[in-house]
């Protein structure tokens, strides 16, 4: 079964930093795109960050110059990116998703999500 496994989030004080990952399952034949979306209590999900596997990045307004996603990296058929959050503001306090736009050996092009890992950032 095709998984993405998210890790990093927690319980951080307003302008403090935490990193997110997120790994594929193996067995990926490409990745194209990966990235973070979150969704916060009573509000839809909404694109946070992702980047392309050439490299291209797209960011929320307003998470510009506090995130940066990484470049996708690869080791062997499992992938990997992060998403490394500055300033962190209470109003970022969510569920982050992991998203990704990959074609599993075998299968066709699909898009996946994670599970998800809570972020909450306290005043």
């Amino acid at each position: 079964q095709v998984q993405l496994v998210e890790s990093g989030g927690g319980l951080v004080q307003s302008g403090g930093s935490l990193r997110l990952s997120c790994t594929t399952s193996q067995s990926i034949y490409m990745v194209y795109t990966m990235g973070w979306y979150r969704q916060a209590p009573g509000k839809q999900r909404e694109l946070v960050a992702t980047i392309t596997s050439g490299g291209r990045t797209n960011y929320a307004d307003s998470v510009l110059g506090r995130f940066t996603i990484s470049t996708i990296s690869r080791d062997r058929s499992q992938y990997t990116i992060y998403l490394q959050m500055n300033s962190l503001k209470p109003e970022d306090t969510a569920v982050y998703y992991c998203n990704s736009d990959m074609r599993v050996t075998g299968q066709f092009r699909d898009n996946y999500w994670g599970q998800g890992t809570q972020v909450t950032v306290f005043a």
